[in-house]
């Protein structure tokens, strides 16, 4: 027997190519979740929850890709669970559909006014079920692919300048409630104007791409973030991480980058390409703000260059 076109899931393509998609599944009801469950786990990734309370816990555990959620449960409904969704940004993103028994155009209306993206009734069709869940996760792996473009550098894949000085807000406001240390280190790509001259652009290019990539692979953190600043300049922002474990870094990074040997016949620091570091550390219970933290890097970044490049130099946060 073939399967029915509909009922296949690949998501060829999306953001869920490579996995299962996740569904997390909320009724009360121990029946309605046996015909979901039964619908569903075949090709998905289907979690369960009894009640608003505990989908809110496992919204925040597993992070879902889409809710197919009834309303009328005990305790907390499922209107108030999907406000509550749509108010939170780490779960604002996850499309919701309600499958309820009450198919009255006023409880459709209601549902879809509170984020809701479909509206279900039950006694469900499989078919029909699966198909409009399709639907919105395709949508869901567009807009997540869109967003993910936004944050991107075209040239070298890492994450580009806005989405750096976004992540340093946060980080900045996370290390100041937590009383943590926050490192920031510039990188920048020594002669690089004379490496394009004479090399010629599209070898320039092949470059940054290589570096981006050692850079990349020498941040052993999930939260350590580098990003692509502008130009040959590269940035880390380095969460709950002192200067000293900043400096041995950025140590590292300027070892990696060397170990790539790429030539470069008009460096005046090395017959291969090189990079200069400076790292600014905010450390524990310390004021100033983002902007200081950023703008001593630089300083430090500076000082590397001034000294002869192919050098990391560090220092402590100094706020005006």
């Amino acid at each position: 027997m073939t399967a029915d076109p509909i009922d296949s899931t690949p998501y060829a393509g999306s953001a869920f190519a490579d996995r299962r998609p996740r569904l997390l599944v909320v009724d009360d009801q121990p029946i309605n979740i046996q015909a979901l469950y039964q619908a569903f786990s075949a090709d998905h990734q289907v979690f369960m929850a009894k009640s608003g309370e505990q989908a809110l816990q496992m919204c925040a555990q597993h992070a879902p890709d889409l809710v197919l959620l009834d309303i009328m449960m005990p305790g907390m409904d499922g209107h108030e669970v999907c406000r509550r969704l749509k108010s939170n940004p780490a779960t604002a993103d996850i499309p919701v559909i309600f499958v309820t028994a009450h198919g009255e155009a006023a409880a459709e209306a209601e549902g879809l006014d509170v984020g809701a993206v479909d509206f279900i009734t039950k006694p469900i069709h499989p078919r029909v079920v699966r198909a409009r869940v399709r639907t919105h996760l395709t949508l869901k792996a567009q807009a997540d692919l869109l967003r993910r473009w936004v944050y991107i550098d075209g040239l070298t894949q890492i994450h580009n300048r806005r989405h750096f000085d976004e992540l340093l807000l946060v980080e900045w406001a996370r290390a100041a409630r937590a009383g943590t240390s926050l490192s920031v280190v510039m990188i920048d790509v020594d002669f690089f104007k004379r490496f394009n001259d004479h090399y010629g652009h599209q070898a320039g290019d092949d470059c940054l791409r290589q570096v981006a990539a050692a850079l990349r692979s020498g941040l052993r953190r999930p939260g350590d973030l580098l990003a692509r600043y502008g130009g040959e300049e590269f940035v880390c922002l380095l969460p709950d991480t002192t200067l000293a474990g900043a400096l041995e870094l950025a140590t590292r990074l300027g070892e990696r980058i060397g170990a790539l040997q790429l030539p470069h016949a008009e460096s005046a620091a090395a017959a291969h390409v090189t990079v200069s570091l400076g790292v600014g550390c905010k450390g524990k219970g310390e004021g100033g703000s983002a902007a200081d933290l950023v703008r001593d890097a630089d300083a430090q970044l500076y000082m590397a260059k001034s000294r002869g490049r192919n050098r990391a130099c560090g220092g402590a946060l100094k706020p005006d």
